[in-house]
């Protein structure tokens, strides 16, 4: 995603669903939305575990990020994850190292 659509498309982070007129979205109501937000929450930890990290939903405006130590950040977005993950672990966190993606495929925990 440009950081052009981030400018034009309002306060919500483009992977968030919307109900607003003109933009497509199949969770139109804010039940529909909060239980993908519930979801995106679900998955991301299935990844954050391999580093010690949890995510959770704020009040449906904002994300915890906490530690197993209990070091915690409030993230606006999901775009802020990766960083803020890494700087309260203090090691690099790659969602996409070809290790974590087969041990995620295989069920490993």
């Amino acid at each position: 995603m440009c950081s052009l659509c981030g400018v034009l498309g309002g306060s919500e982070h483009w992977a968030d669903a919307a109900a607003r007129p003109g933009v497509y979205t199949r969770n139109a109501s804010p039940i529909e939305r909060r239980r993908e937000r519930a979801n995106r929450v679900r998955i991301a930890n299935r990844i954050l575990a391999r580093f010690g990290v949890t995510l959770s939903d704020w009040q449906g405006t904002s994300f915890l990020l906490s530690t197993r130590t209990g070091k915690t950040e409030i993230i606006a977005d999901l775009g802020h994850l990766w960083p803020v993950a890494e700087r309260l672990t203090g090691r690099a966190c790659d969602p996409l190292s070809p290790s974590l993606i087969d041990r995620l495929e295989r069920g490993d925990a």
